[in-house]
């Protein structure tokens, strides 16, 4: 039975992860529970899957879940960023599941990492933030980094068995979001309510967000970067609007090998929790006949901008990734509150990349601290309403 500690519980990934070990709870055990505010969904996930560990955002909110919680039951309960680390190096976990949202996942994921528990690795902004140091520790430690996004789940799936010299490029597949098609004057208006209706995947607002900007897809360039070893310049984006191809790895003898599936994350995280094995799953088969066209597009970059700045980061390297995805995370959020508009994000990163002069990447403590930096500055130029 594997024992798993999941940051980022109650967020989709996570409660997706739990609907897989419920599924096979023969196969599972958890250990411990990391989350944010809502102290309902992980009252109710303490009560099903009984973990001797939990944490959440903070002290009130430690105290709000206590209220739900018999005292009898109730797991030890701890807050803040140490309590994250916590769950993420406890005793007895056999893998780590990083599906915390944004920056606040990187402290426990690297601890995880730095103890040696091999991490099924959702929280992409971990190696887009702070990829060289996390990736060293995991060579150090001998640790795996399993990918759950399903554009790397799929590079994974198709690597297995392949020379890494043999690769000539990977493609990373796009839905496009809710805008693909909607004219260009009009991303001005656009709402966060309509920026939320993602046309193939249910997914947390804030990868949802990133999906209609296509950051989502500038910060997995960055992660494929790190994670597969390949400079940015041997990783595509295509816009495949059906969602049916999840990635695809092209070789030197002009092969390519695609890995496909209903758009369902049930499917790479169940492959990620059970690797190398497979287990079954009661979804729904893909139906190639009723699928009946898979098509595929170039990305319009002046229709999304941030596909080319995730790139330019990528490129400069050091601690300019870090502040790439700092300055979006902010810019998302004043997106959702109504105190900036859908194109006024990728101007936000563009303008906190521009006034970050790129240093070597050398210790968490000095990620931290840009990452605050970006943050401010970011902060700064929705306030001035850029």
């Amino acid at each position: 039975m594997k024992r798993l500690a999941i940051l980022g519980s109650t967020g989709s990934i996570g409660q997706s992860t739990l609907a897989v070990v419920a599924e096979h709870p023969e196969e599972f055990q958890v250990m411990g529970l990391a989350a944010g505010q809502n102290v309902t969904v992980l009252a109710a996930q303490i009560d099903n899957f009984r973990p001797a560990l939990v944490s959440v955002q903070d002290e009130a909110v430690a105290a709000s879940l206590r209220k739900l919680l018999p005292a009898a039951a109730a797991p030890e309960i701890l807050f803040g960023p140490e309590g994250a680390c916590r769950v993420a190096t406890a005793v007895g976990a056999d893998l780590v599941v990083s599906a915390m949202v944004g920056a606040v996942g990187l402290e426990p994921t690297l601890a995880a990492v730095r103890a040696g528990i091999p991490v099924a690795l959702a929280n992409k902004e971990t190696l887009v933030a702070a990829g060289p140091l996390v990736m060293a520790a995991a060579k150090e430690r001998g640790v795996p980094l399993i990918p759950v996004d399903s554009e790397h789940s799929a590079i994974f799936q198709a690597l297995q068995g392949q020379r890494r010299e043999d690769i000539r490029r990977l493609w990373l597949t796009a839905s496009g979001g809710p805008f693909r098609t909607l004219p260009a004057d009009r991303l001005a208006q656009v709402t966060a309510a309509e920026a939320l209706r993602h046309p193939n995947w249910s997914m947390g607002p804030k990868i949802t967000i990133d999906s209609a900007t296509m950051m989502n897809k500038a910060l997995e360039v960055i992660e494929a970067s790190i994670l597969f070893g390949l400079p940015v310049d041997q990783i595509e984006v295509v816009i495949h609007p059906q969602s049916i191809v999840h990635s695809l790895v092209e070789f030197v003898d002009g092969s390519v090998l695609a890995q496909m599936g209903v758009p369902d994350m049930r499917l790479p995280i169940a492959y990620a929790l059970s690797y190398p094995r497979r287990l079954s799953l009661n979804s729904s088969p893909l139906d190639l006949c009723q699928t009946a066209q898979l098509t595929f597009e170039a990305p319009d970059l002046e229709r999304f901008p941030g596909l080319k700045l995730g790139y330019d980061a990528a490129r400069q390297g050091g601690t300019m990734p870090a502040v790439f995805n700092a300055a979006n995370e902010m810019a998302v959020a004043a997106f959702l509150t109504g105190d900036l508009n859908f194109v006024g994000i990728p101007k936000v990163v563009a303008a906190t990349m521009a006034a970050h002069q790129p240093q070597p990447l050398k210790s968490l403590a000095q990620v931290l601290s840009i990452n605050h930096w970006a943050r401010d500055f970011a902060q700064s130029l929705i306030t001035q309403g850029i």
